[in-house]
């Protein structure tokens, strides 16, 4: 680059271009030429919007009738959910049922769970069909008032009340209350052999024949020689 003075006299003086160019940069780099720029915050702000205005043009460009197709279809989808929730109301958390419960939906009978542990063991949901036959051990004790019925009782609690009024058969119980818990909060898989324990113990418990103890000996329930 050639510079050349101011009167006409002068010698033009030659100037590099590459340290024209940075001496240029040094200078527009002193703070008082940027007192004025947006700042980081601002700067993100501007490109997060520049962002939605191309995703939104993108849309217009794809939606028919452009941007007024787009806001058409918009207005649409937003009446159509106002109309879903004027139609079915602000959603409602269920009535909430104890962490542990064993029993999650409404009363069923012992034969209900039975059935429904049976269908799941025909398909191997084994975890599924564990879970069945335990309810049904329990509603069962219940239906022959061995158990009080207590809604939000846990497999644990139902064993160890249930293994007092039959002692025999207590380890049992508190195995398949330990299956039970393991399948449904442990996490871990059930297989046949642990359904087959379980319902090989509904089967015994049906036959077990609790008996009162002698007068003035408690109202404790024994368990009657088979």
């Amino acid at each position: 680059m050639t510079v050349t003075g101011g009167t006409a006299g002068d010698v033009p003086v030659g100037v590099p271009r590459v340290p024209a160019q940075e001496a240029a940069e040094r200078e527009l780099s002193k703070p008082m030429y940027h007192e004025n720029d947006p700042n980081l915050l601002q700067r993100g702000i501007d490109r997060f919007w520049d962002w939605v205005g191309d995703l939104f043009d993108s849309a217009a460009g794809a939606a028919p009738g452009g941007v007024v197709g787009l806001v058409t279809v918009v207005l649409v989808v937003l009446a159509l959910a106002a109309a879903l929730w004027w139609r079915l109301g602000t959603p409602r958390r269920a009535p909430a049922v104890g962490q542990d419960s064993l029993f999650a939906d409404g009363p069923r009978t012992a034969d209900h769970h039975r059935s429904a542990a049976e269908h799941h063991a025909s398909a191997g949901r084994w975890n599924q069909a564990v879970q069945e036959r335990m309810r049904a051990i329990v509603r069962s004790l219940e239906e022959r008032t061995l158990l009080d019925p207590r809604p939000g009782r846990t497999a644990d609690e139902a064993a160890a009340e249930a293994g007092r009024s039959l002692p025999a058969h207590a380890d049992g119980l508190r195995t398949a209350a330990r299956s039970f818990d393991d399948v449904t909060y442990g996490g871990r898989t059930a297989d046949e052999n642990a359904y087959r324990r379980i319902a090989q113990l509904d089967t015994a418990l049906e036959r077990a024949k609790p008996a009162l103890r002698p007068a003035g000996a408690g109202t404790a329930f024994t368990q009657a020689p088979r």
